[in-house]
């Protein structure tokens, strides 16, 4: 029988609930497979934005794809734009008019490069030649970059392919391919050339795509390890047939 209190003024007093009992905390699991995930598969679930910034009169808009594996960057202002493996980061200050890479295998990155509009007159990407006339010269343009003053360093490259395409949006695009090796000695400065052996220090594959559009040249470059190249060549590949120049206002 329950038990009842009354006040002496025959009054119950109010009743008082007792706090409701706290929720056991949510517990969490994680189960992992057995097999190897790509590296790219399992950075692209934790990296999931589409953004429109504005630098004063230039915008940028980073757009997810269909499937999530690519965001497209849309540059209005200098007129270009191509698909990025969303993993990828931006790093500013690295020279290029745009600059991505990789953030856990620093050597695969990608970059555009535009002409100066005061300094060139382009009006198709005919003007640098035929392709291989192209090759050439972007060849010659790495190898300027890579200059050392490094006593003992040893440069080798080779033309793997040029070849031009009409893409969807009717114009003209020129692709490069070219592979760079350097080597070096850890001892250059040794007497006996025994002592001074090159072993090598990297060994890369390099894409160009370029395009003609506002009477500029840009060049979209990707660069990748040979030891990856296969493994990434898919993506490599979609990023360059995505690469296209814009009229601007």
């Amino acid at each position: 029988m329950a038990i009842v209190a009354v006040t002496a003024g025959g009054r119950r007093p109010p009743c008082r609930r007792a706090p409701p009992a706290a929720s056991p905390p949510a517990r969490l699991s994680c189960r992992c497979a057995t097999h190897a995930v790509p590296r790219r598969n399992v950075l692209s679930t934790m990296l999931s934005t589409s953004t429109v910034f504005l630098f004063g009169p230039k915008q940028i808009t980073l757009a997810e794809t269909t499937g999530g594996t690519f965001r497209e960057y849309i540059d209005t202002f200098d007129g270009y734009s191509f698909l990025y493996p969303k993993s990828w980061i931006q790093v500013r200050g690295a020279g290029a008019d745009i600059f991505f890479r990789d953030p856990f295998f620093l050597d695969e990155n990608m970059s555009v490069e535009i002409s100066s509009p005061s300094s060139s007159k382009y009006m198709t990407v005919e003007d640098l030649g035929p392709p291989e006339k192209a090759a050439e010269r972007v060849l010659q343009q790495y190898l300027t970059e890579f200059m050392s003053t490094r006593l003992g360093v040893r440069r080798t490259s080779n033309i793997l392919s040029a070849s031009s395409k009409v893409a969807d949006d009717g114009k003209l695009y020129y692709e490069v391919e070219v592979n760079i090796k350097s080597f070096a000695s850890n001892n250059e400065l040794a007497v006996m050339p025994q002592d001074r052996v090159q072993r090598l220090e990297w060994d890369r594959r390099y894409l160009s795509v370029l395009g003609v559009e506002n009477k500029r040249l840009y060049e979209l470059r990707l660069q990748s390890p040979e030891k990856v190249f296969k493994e990434e060549e898919g993506d490599l590949r979609r990023v360059m047939d995505s690469f296209r120049v814009n009229k601007t206002a």
